[in-house]
Protein backbone atom coordinates (compact mmCIF):
# COMPACT_ATOMS: atom_id res chain seq x y z
CA UNK A 1 0.00 0.00 0.00
CA UNK A 2 1.28 3.46 -0.75
CA UNK A 3 2.67 5.69 1.99
CA UNK A 4 -0.24 8.05 1.40
CA UNK A 5 -2.67 5.50 2.79
CA UNK A 6 -0.44 4.91 5.80
CA UNK A 7 -0.30 8.66 6.51
CA UNK A 8 -4.06 8.96 6.03
CA UNK A 9 -4.75 6.14 8.48
CA UNK A 10 -2.21 7.56 10.94
CA UNK A 11 -4.04 10.91 10.90
CA UNK A 12 -7.40 9.21 11.42
CA UNK A 13 -5.98 7.05 14.22
CA UNK A 14 -4.43 10.14 15.80
CA UNK A 15 -7.81 11.88 15.85
CA UNK A 16 -9.32 8.73 17.35
CA UNK A 17 -6.79 8.45 20.20
CA UNK A 18 -7.07 12.13 21.08
CA UNK A 19 -10.73 11.44 21.73
CA UNK A 20 -10.58 7.91 23.17
CA UNK A 21 -7.12 7.63 24.68
CA UNK A 22 -4.16 5.48 23.83
CA UNK A 23 -3.43 3.20 26.77
CA UNK A 24 -6.44 0.92 26.25
CA UNK A 25 -6.23 1.08 22.45
CA UNK A 26 -7.70 -1.94 20.72
CA UNK A 27 -7.16 -2.43 17.00
CA UNK A 28 -10.62 -3.74 16.13
CA UNK A 29 -12.61 -0.69 17.39
CA UNK A 30 -9.95 1.68 16.06
CA UNK A 31 -9.99 0.08 12.61
CA UNK A 32 -13.80 0.17 12.49
CA UNK A 33 -13.85 3.83 13.49
CA UNK A 34 -11.32 4.89 10.85
CA UNK A 35 -12.61 2.76 7.97
CA UNK A 36 -9.88 0.17 7.90
CA UNK A 37 -9.21 -3.30 9.26
CA UNK A 38 -6.87 -4.58 11.98
CA UNK A 39 -5.05 -6.55 9.31
CA UNK A 40 -4.33 -3.44 7.22
CA UNK A 41 -3.13 -1.54 10.30
CA UNK A 42 -0.81 -4.40 11.24
CA UNK A 43 0.50 -4.55 7.67
CA UNK A 44 1.18 -0.81 7.51
CA UNK A 45 2.63 -0.39 11.01
CA UNK A 46 4.18 -3.86 11.45
CA UNK A 47 2.47 -4.38 14.84
CA UNK A 48 0.24 -2.70 17.37
CA UNK A 49 3.41 -1.46 19.09
CA UNK A 50 4.52 0.03 15.77
CA UNK A 51 1.22 1.88 15.49
CA UNK A 52 1.50 3.14 19.07
CA UNK A 53 5.07 4.34 18.39
CA UNK A 54 3.85 6.16 15.27
CA UNK A 55 1.01 7.78 17.23
CA UNK A 56 3.37 8.88 20.01
CA UNK A 57 5.76 10.36 17.44
CA UNK A 58 2.83 12.15 15.80
CA UNK A 59 1.67 13.60 19.14
CA UNK A 60 5.19 14.65 20.06
CA UNK A 61 5.56 16.34 16.69
CA UNK A 62 2.35 18.30 17.22
CA UNK A 63 3.41 19.33 20.69
CA UNK A 64 6.82 20.53 19.51
CA UNK A 65 5.35 22.38 16.55
CA UNK A 66 2.86 24.21 18.72
CA UNK A 67 5.40 24.95 21.45
CA UNK A 68 7.87 26.27 18.88
CA UNK A 69 5.29 28.83 17.82
CA UNK A 70 5.68 30.66 21.12
CA UNK A 71 7.43 33.95 20.53
CA UNK A 72 10.89 34.95 21.62
CA UNK A 73 11.04 35.47 25.37
CA UNK A 74 13.16 37.72 27.53
CA UNK A 75 14.13 35.23 30.21
CA UNK A 76 12.68 32.07 31.71
CA UNK A 77 9.74 33.71 33.53
CA UNK A 78 8.44 35.15 30.25
CA UNK A 79 9.08 31.89 28.41
CA UNK A 80 7.26 29.99 31.16
CA UNK A 81 4.31 32.39 30.88
CA UNK A 82 4.15 31.88 27.11
CA UNK A 83 4.29 28.10 27.42
CA UNK A 84 1.65 28.18 30.16
CA UNK A 85 -0.60 30.25 27.92
CA UNK A 86 -0.32 27.49 25.31
CA UNK A 87 -0.75 24.69 27.86
CA UNK A 88 -3.83 26.23 29.44
CA UNK A 89 -5.58 26.82 26.12
CA UNK A 90 -8.66 24.53 26.10
CA UNK A 91 -8.04 23.74 22.42
CA UNK A 92 -4.92 21.79 23.43
CA UNK A 93 -6.57 19.61 26.11
CA UNK A 94 -6.98 16.47 23.96
CA UNK A 95 -3.31 16.55 22.94
CA UNK A 96 -2.16 17.24 26.50
CA UNK A 97 -4.35 14.53 27.98
CA UNK A 98 -2.83 12.13 25.47
CA UNK A 99 0.62 13.43 26.44
CA UNK A 100 -0.03 12.76 30.16
CA UNK A 101 -1.32 9.29 29.35
CA UNK A 102 1.78 8.46 27.31
CA UNK A 103 4.15 10.09 29.81
CA UNK A 104 2.78 8.04 32.70
CA UNK A 105 2.74 4.82 30.71
CA UNK A 106 6.36 5.31 29.66
CA UNK A 107 7.37 5.44 33.32
CA UNK A 108 5.85 2.00 33.87
CA UNK A 109 6.44 0.25 30.55
CA UNK A 110 10.09 0.78 29.68
CA UNK A 111 10.26 -2.02 27.10
CA UNK A 112 7.25 -1.36 24.89
CA UNK A 113 6.40 1.37 22.42
CA UNK A 114 6.23 3.85 25.28
CA UNK A 115 9.92 3.41 26.13
CA UNK A 116 11.72 6.72 26.45
CA UNK A 117 8.69 8.91 25.78
CA UNK A 118 8.83 10.72 29.15
CA UNK A 119 12.57 11.35 29.00
CA UNK A 120 12.32 12.55 25.39
CA UNK A 121 9.56 15.02 26.20
CA UNK A 122 11.49 16.37 29.20
CA UNK A 123 14.41 17.02 26.84
CA UNK A 124 12.04 18.62 24.30
CA UNK A 125 10.51 21.01 26.82
CA UNK A 126 13.88 21.91 28.33
CA UNK A 127 15.10 22.74 24.81
CA UNK A 128 12.10 25.03 24.22
CA UNK A 129 12.80 26.83 27.50
CA UNK A 130 16.53 27.12 26.76
CA UNK A 131 15.75 29.51 23.90
CA UNK A 132 14.86 32.12 26.52
CA UNK A 133 18.33 32.00 28.05
CA UNK A 134 21.46 33.72 26.74
CA UNK A 135 23.46 31.27 24.60
CA UNK A 136 26.60 31.97 26.63
CA UNK A 137 25.02 30.67 29.85
CA UNK A 138 22.66 27.92 28.64
CA UNK A 139 24.97 25.10 29.65
CA UNK A 140 25.72 26.28 33.16
CA UNK A 141 24.32 24.29 36.10
CA UNK A 142 22.35 27.36 37.18
CA UNK A 143 20.71 27.75 33.76
CA UNK A 144 19.85 24.05 33.63
CA UNK A 145 18.38 24.24 37.14
CA UNK A 146 16.31 27.28 36.15
CA UNK A 147 14.84 25.47 33.13
CA UNK A 148 14.13 22.44 35.27
CA UNK A 149 12.35 24.57 37.88
CA UNK A 150 10.15 26.21 35.26
CA UNK A 151 9.39 22.85 33.65
CA UNK A 152 8.48 21.31 37.03
CA UNK A 153 6.14 24.23 37.75
CA UNK A 154 4.45 23.99 34.35
CA UNK A 155 4.10 20.21 34.44
CA UNK A 156 2.64 20.24 37.95
CA UNK A 157 0.19 23.01 37.11
CA UNK A 158 -0.77 21.21 33.90
CA UNK A 159 -1.63 18.02 35.80
CA UNK A 160 -3.72 20.08 38.23
CA UNK A 161 -5.47 21.90 35.37
CA UNK A 162 -6.27 18.68 33.52
CA UNK A 163 -7.62 17.13 36.72
CA UNK A 164 -9.74 20.07 37.85
CA UNK A 165 -10.33 22.30 34.83
CA UNK A 166 -9.63 25.29 37.11
CA UNK A 167 -7.81 27.58 34.71
CA UNK A 168 -8.07 30.71 36.87
CA UNK A 169 -6.52 29.11 39.96
CA UNK A 170 -3.74 27.28 38.14
CA UNK A 171 -2.88 30.33 36.03
CA UNK A 172 -2.69 32.48 39.16
CA UNK A 173 -0.35 29.94 40.75
CA UNK A 174 1.88 29.79 37.67
CA UNK A 175 1.97 33.60 37.36
CA UNK A 176 2.82 34.05 41.04
CA UNK A 177 5.57 31.43 40.92
CA UNK A 178 7.11 32.76 37.70
CA UNK A 179 7.17 36.30 39.11
CA UNK A 180 9.08 35.02 42.15
CA UNK A 181 11.80 33.43 40.02
CA UNK A 182 15.07 35.20 39.47
CA UNK A 183 15.53 35.99 35.77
Amino acid sequence: MPDGRKEELLELAYAYVREHGLVQLSLRPLAAAIGSSPRVLLFLFDSKDGLVRALLARARGDELKLLSETGPADGLPEAGAQVWSWLSDPAHRPLLTLWVEAYARSLIDSDGPWAGFAAETVADWLQVLSRAQPPSTRDTPEAQAGRTAVLALLRGALLDLLATGDTARTTAAVTTSLRAMNP
